[in-house]
């Protein structure tokens, strides 16, 4: 099977887009989009490889799904909704099988947020996948409504979605660092290498949220980024993050009871320092507490309050008590 063969069979099919959003996808040398009237582009790019991103034996169509979804994570962030991206994919061979999986897993969440693949390169070598989104975002009275870390504020509540921690958990577990009941693994192996995507949330926080990114290093180390832009510290209450790796497990269940189990220090220290996790942390007025919740509750997602921004630098961690923290929570850097 060829190169365009190969695209034919796996990644060209009729645009499911609206007409005039995309109004040129595969098939051309440059695709062509045509963003609403009102609206600014939102772009961002992530790479995948192999044996840095994703294990070897991960599930083809899993895979697929991670690949697009940790570019959606971005938009998210940004509070963009999606409209199109294009995939760069290296290839040490044409596998069918393998293409078919990967094909569906990606093009099962791309039809889920309406987002359409509009080109691309497909090369051999060692196994890479690069895609690059793009998102819109609405411009009010000559006023982008895009989400930014630059944007918190001192006495600004801190907020992070969903389950932070358990996509580290699963990989301590399968590089043999951790060990992790079958019954328990299966699920949070499905949070490493099957992450979602928090777009709803980030369409409602739109207006509300004041500064956002995407948790994908660590949830400290991302904090770092939204108070280098923002120019302000903050402090996380540590005793309102230690248990948010259990955030909507069933502890009855064995994966609630075996993260339940883990020593409390391990499992601040997953939630803290964890990556891979792409949930969305943010900032927001103390006035927007309930809209916030209304966000959570429209999403469908859940949201914790676990700290707040402050006018002076630097990053704090207290107890319940109010009292220090200490500990080294570093989040994950390629190059270190």
């Amino acid at each position: 099977m060829g190169e365009f063969d190969l695209i034919e069979r796996y990644f060209k099919r009729a645009a499911r887009q609206p007409a005039g959003q995309v109004a040129l996808g595969v098939g051309d040398d440059c695709a062509l989009l045509q963003p609403a009237p009102g609206t600014q582009m939102a772009i961002s790019c992530d790479m995948l490889v192999e044996g840095r991103h994703f294990l070897p034996d991960v599930d083809p169509a899993a895979l697929g799904h991670k690949a697009l979804a940790v570019n959606l994570s971005d938009l998210a962030a940004c509070g963009a909704r999606p409209l199109a991206f294009t995939l760069a994919l290296a290839l040490p061979a044409a596998d069918e099988t393998w293409l078919a999986g990967f094909a569906r897993g990606l093009f099962a969440l791309a039809d889920a947020h309406g987002c359409e693949l509009i080109g691309g390169d497909t090369t051999q070598g060692p196994l890479n996948i690069c895609i690059t989104v793009f998102g819109e975002v609405p411009v009010v009275n000559g006023k982008s409504q895009a989400l930014l870390r630059s944007g918190a504020r001192p006495g600004d509540d801190l907020y992070v979605s969903g389950m932070p921690g358990q996509a580290r958990l699963a990989l301590d577990a399968l590089q043999g660092r951790q060990h992790v009941p079958a019954d328990a693994l299966a699920p949070l192996r499905a949070r490493l290498e099957m992450p979602t995507p928090r777009v709803a949330l980030g369409l409602t926080l739109r207006g509300v949220a004041s500064a956002a990114i995407d948790v994908s290093d660590g949830l400290l180390g991302d904090l770092g980024h939204i108070l280098q832009a923002s120019a302000c510290g903050a402090t996380v209450d540590t005793s309102n993050a230690i248990d948010l790796i259990a955030n909507g497990a069933d502890t009855s269940g064995p994966e609630g009871q075996f993260l339940m189990q883990l020593p409390a220090t391990q499992r601040l220290a997953l939630v803290l320092a964890g990556g891979d996790d792409y949930e969305l942390l943010f900032t927001a007025p103390p006035s927007a507490r309930a809209a916030v919740q209304a966000a959570a509750l429209a999403s469908a997602t859940p949201v914790h309050r676990i700290g707040g921004i402050e006018a002076a630098p630097g990053l704090r961690l207290i107890d319940a008590q109010g009292q220090p923290v200490s500990g080294r929570f570093a989040s994950f850097d390629h190059f270190a």
